[in-house]
């Protein structure tokens, strides 16, 4: 995904392809050109290259004040690579800001590793990413300078972020910034260390020394007091002192005109209609007028606003006499952003109604040269819903409604589309933008419109078909319909055939998108292997920030079939590649389902960590579940949970919560009969726990181990062990089934005075659930395992992982060990981030120090516990009280 959300190609190496080939995007990182009135002043020159020694470099002025040159015009001298970027009111949000400063030091030829990573939500950065960004700027394999223009366009969160990465990455990261306001960052600190350089309004007027020199690169002469004078009165003002110069060039005594000149701010915007704009010819006056509502154009847009061809000569002139017209590089200009804000207001006086059908040239414009986001928002400042639409649908851009950088904009831009417009292709943009909200029936009913303009149509284009597909699947899995998902997927692969390959290459997240609706439907089913073998190829797709998205949220539901099929740890690291999918591109919050944290919550029932299941299953549902899979996997958990407390009538309820769906459940339904049958145990009631499961022990083998169970507590041994051997594919139990599987086994042993096969049996149990901490099971089987784990070797294999006080209390064993010397506040903080099973990266992401930091407090608490890993670490704290 490029930092404007254009779709990506695929070449030979499977990553996204730089952006930086378009001249439309090029323009943010080009040094801006200086027109030949430009002047050079030799002393605001020799104090940008004193500042070689300070981390931060800030020039800070008003509009106009000459900033923006005369930073390009020193960066154009170094020998050093630069990076720059143009910040602007696409560019500011904390998620666009930092694809945008990523891509300009790798256009600088900064190298950046794949693994720092890439944003793909506008309003969001991850500070994992930071951590990794600055972490590879500190590395010291580069030296990395970067201007930023019009900084005060970003967003404040930004400066936090700015100043972290500037902290951490030390000497290998120098930062110019290019302000009108001052920047929110901690100047104090900057400024007491020594550590930055400041060029301010007072600097950066011009002298009268230097006034003199400009207007005579303006062709004009005047005495050392006459241009004395005019620095009064503009005070020394760039923009006031070269709209003045123009003006007078003009004049037919301009040492006069010099001398009447005010620069009052309402005088400035009258100035620069009279003086700039109606002195040029009705030709320039017309272009200057209707590119105003453009953020950079080039010659050939500007003819397509005037309907002319002449803008090519007209805009190297203008650049050429004044610095009112910016040049950006590759051909492309933009308006000095005081006289466009000007030039806006006059053209809706002088040409009232003419900015709409502009706004639709724009588009139409780059509609033709596939710079897809911009097109969208001049479509719709347009209003012309159906051109914008279709352009969308004829793109094959419909899941950059659901994922990307530009996802958050254009849902934004189409909540305003009118619904009057009735195209096949603006229902289909209606229909995800209602789907995309979770909003079923709007979207359904849009969907059913454009699947009956298409059919009114006749064949229709096949890009329609397939966005129509996307949409279908994921309907289907909204509302729990896996037919309807599987018949969708079925069009999809058959349309693909008849869409251009170039349009598939350029947007793999259709393809991912769909499969993944399509896994969450066959999940939803209970076909689990099927769903695998959709989500896999999602997240098997080589690591592209278009398809970030949908990888997240198939690593979350590969991570409940591992749940299901009774495999924690492969669940835990299912959730762990979906955080850090999740961090690395800096997904938005909307992305998260809350699915992964669900799944983590059960992972910690398993283990019998409640507080921090319910903790972390509080943290995942801050709302209604979005899909049929997530409300049942958060309905499992919750009575799970409510079940490990004591609370059985109120785990019962929670499994009868009403999920709304097409068809039901099967692992669902499953796990409501097995949370029913322990709540039938725990209340005494054994024949009806095994009734419950009755029907299902012969499909689920969970169940078929919860039926044994009531089978053993109701006396009939024979009937336990009957249905444990029939368990299908018993051979492939994942260690949570096959540890209750194996204590049933040995409870039934030890019912029968077989002690020496409960001892063995006990043992394969204990080391089965001792890699994957499943400390559950062993709280479930009740008080007669205690005698057992009192003595060796069974204590031996307990100790250290079966917490005391659990049912499954060991007694006898080693004493509790005593902390020597007391953990520090922050170590404690660390600690606590460790239990809460976070990465090195995440844990000094949240607490915003730098990695290296938190390996000192990790290698102390460590020292100080006496332990050598992580994981003892917090067996060790939890003996001591201290979690």
């Amino acid at each position: 995904m490029t930092p404007d959300g254009e779709g990506s190609t695929r070449h030979p190496a499977g990553q996204d392809v730089d952006p930086l080939g378009d001249p439309f995007l090029r323009t943010r990182f080009v040094l801006p050109a200086t027109p030949l009135t430009f002047l050079r002043r030799a002393r605001l020159a020799a104090h940008l290259e004193r500042s070689s020694t300070t981390p931060l470099v800030m020039v800070n002025g008003a509009a106009g004040a000459g900033k923006t040159l005369l930073v390009a015009d020193w960066a154009a001298h170094l020998e050093q690579p630069l990076a720059w970027l143009t910040v602007d009111a696409a560019v500011g949000r904390p998620g666009m800001f930092w694809a945008h400063l990523i891509r300009a030091l790798s256009t600088a030829d900064v190298p950046m590793p794949a693994d720092v990573g890439f944003p793909s939500d506008a309003r969001h950065v991850d500070h994992t990413l930071l951590n990794r960004l600055a972490a590879h700027l500190s590395s010291g394999s580069t030296d990395a300078t970067v201007v930023i223009d019009e900084y005060d366009k970003a967003a404040p969160e930004v400066s936090e972020q700015l100043a972290f990465v500037l902290h951490h990455a030390g000497p290998g990261l120098r930062v110019v910034l290019i302000s009108r306001s001052e920047p929110l960052l901690p100047l104090h600190r900057y400024r007491a260390a020594g550590e930055l350089t400041e060029i301010r309004d007072a600097e950066l007027a011009f002298t009268p020394e230097e006034a003199a020199e400009l207007l005579e690169l303006h062709g004009l002469r005047v005495s050392l007091a006459a241009a004395g004078a005019l620095v009064e009165r503009t005070r020394g003002w760039a923009a006031g002192l070269r709209l003045c110069a123009m003006a007078a060039q003009h004049s037919q005594d301009p040492e006069r005109y010099l001398k009447e000149f005010e620069a009052g701010h309402s005088t400035v915007a009258d100035f620069l209609l009279a003086e700039v704009l109606q002195r040029q010819p009705l030709a320039t006056q017309e272009l200057l007028l209707r590119v105003s509502v453009l953020d950079r154009f080039c010659a050939d847009l500007a003819d397509t606003l005037t309907g002319r061809h002449d803008a090519a000569l007209i805009l190297a002139d203008l650049h050429r006499v004044n610095a009112f017209v910016e040049d950006l590089g590759h051909s492309w200009y933009r308006l000095h952003p005081l006289f466009r804000e000007i030039l806006r207001v006059h053209l809706r006086e002088r040409r009232p109604g003419l900015e709409p059908e502009l706004h639709r040239r724009a588009a139409h414009w780059l509609r033709r040269s596939g710079a897809l986001p911009e097109m969208v928002t001049h479509g719709a400042a347009a209003g012309d819903w159906d051109f914008t639409a279709r352009a969308v649908v004829d793109d094959l851009a419909i899941g950059q409604l659901f994922t990307g950088l530009p996802s958050d904009d254009m849902a934004r831009l189409f909540a305003h589309m009118e619904p009057v417009v009735t195209t096949p292709e603006s229902d289909l943009v209606q229909a995800a933008r209602d789907l995309s909200r979770h909003d079923l029936d709007r979207g359904l009913a849009h969907l059913q419109d454009a699947k009956e303009h298409l059919a009114a149509d006749g064949a229709g284009p096949p890009a329609a078909h397939l966005s129509c597909a996307l949409l279908e699947a994921l309907a289907a899995r909204l509302s729990g319909s896996p037919g309807r998902a599987e018949e969708a997927a079925q069009a999809a692969r058959e349309l693909q055939r008849e869409v251009p390959v170039h349009l598939l290459d350029q947007h793999p997240e259709l393809p991912a998108l769909l499969l993944t609706h399509l896994g969450s439907t066959r999940l939803w089913a209970g076909h689990l292997d099927e769903a695998r073998d959709a989500l896999t190829v999602v997240t098997g797709d080589p690591g592209r920030a278009s398809t970030a998205v949908p990888r997240q949220e198939s690593l979350v539901h590969l991570a409940l079939i591992d749940y299901l099929n009774g495999w924690p740890e492969r669940a835990r690291h299912h959730v762990s590649a979906a955080v850090a999918e999740t961090q690395r591109f800096s997904l938005p919050d909307r992305a998260d389902t809350g699915l992964g944290g669900i799944v983590m919550a059960a992972v910690a029932v398993e283990r019998d960590e409640l507080d921090h299941a319910q903790t972390l299953l509080d943290q995942s549902m801050p709302g209604e579940p979005p899909d049929p899979v997530t409300a049942a996997g958060q309905a499992l958990v919750t009575s799970r949970l409510l079940l490990a407390r004591g609370r059985a009538r109120a785990a019962t309820a929670a499994t009868a919560a009403d999920v709304a769906a097409d068809v039901a459940s099967p692992w669902a339904r499953a796990h409501a009969a097995l949370v029913a049958s322990a709540a039938h145990l725990a209340e005494g009631r054994p024949g009806a726990a095994a009734d419950v499961l009755r029907e299902l022990a012969t499909e689920q083998p969970v169940c078929a181990v919860g039926a044994a169970r009531a089978h053993l507590a109701a006396g009939d041994r024979s009937a336990a062990l009957r249905v444990l051997d029939d368990i299908p594919g018993a051979r492939n139990l994942g260690p949570a089934v096959r540890v209750r599987a194996l204590l049933v086994r040995a409870q039934a042993a030890y019912a029968e005075g077989d002690d020496a096969a409960t001892r063995r049996l006990l043992t394969e149990a204990l080391l089965t659930a001792r890699r994957d901490r499943l400390r559950r099971a062993f709280r479930e089987a009740g008080r007669w395992l205690t005698p057992f784990l009192a003595h060796a070797p069974l204590r031996e294999l307990a100790t250290g992982w079966l917490t005391p006080g659990d049912g499954a209390t060991v007694t006898g064993g080693e004493p509790t060990p005593v902390l020597i010397e007391q953990l520090s506040a922050r170590e404690r903080e660390v600690l606590e981030r460790i239990a809460m099973m976070m990465s090195t990266e995440e844990i000094a992401a949240d607490l915003f120090v730098s990695l290296n930091t938190v390996k000192t407090h990790v290698k102390n608490l460590c020292r100080k516990l006496a332990v050598n890993r992580r994981s003892d670490a917090v067996r060790r704290a939890r003996e001591l009280g201290l979690l």
